[in-house]
């Protein structure tokens, strides 16, 4: 079975940049949550954070401040919750280690269910806005 991530990663499939560096990605979701869900990935497929060691996992999740602000300025969000699932049971649907940035606004309360599906256009907009935002 091919990993999405990877085929992301590998140039195989599009995806909405947010951020890069020589060791991770950061892009919209395609099936967001909210207005601006971001996922962080690792550039190496790990399919569980257990499987990544602890240097790792603390470089991936380091970068979660800086990439969290951009997304609150970016999309206008007003607070933002954070997932990092581990296999099927959690839901993980990806095998690949990902950080969820969910976007929440005060106007539309919390739902994690819920998913939507922009429209290309709306999420390269979007995706420009918190890249720009980027500090």
């Amino acid at each position: 079975m091919t990993c999405i991530f990877c085929d992301i990663l590998d140039g195989n499939r599009e995806a909405h940049m947010i951020y890069e560096d020589e060791d991770h990605v950061a892009f919209l979701d395609k099936y967001p949550i909210d207005d601006g869900h971001t996922l962080v990935i690792p550039r190496t497929h790990h399919e569980r954070i257990t499987d990544m060691d602890s240097d790792n996992v603390g470089k991936i999740f380091s970068l979660v401040p800086k990439i969290a602000k951009a997304v609150l300025i970016g999309s206008g969000a007003d607070a933002f919750s954070l997932a990092q699932n581990n296999g099927k049971a959690a839901k993980q649907i990806i095998p690949h280690v990902h950080i969820h940035i969910i976007p929440r606004y005060n106007n539309k309360g919390t739902v994690w269910t819920k998913r939507q599906i922009p429209s290309d256009d709306v999420l390269s907009e979007l995706a420009a806005k918190i890249r720009s935002a980027l500090i």
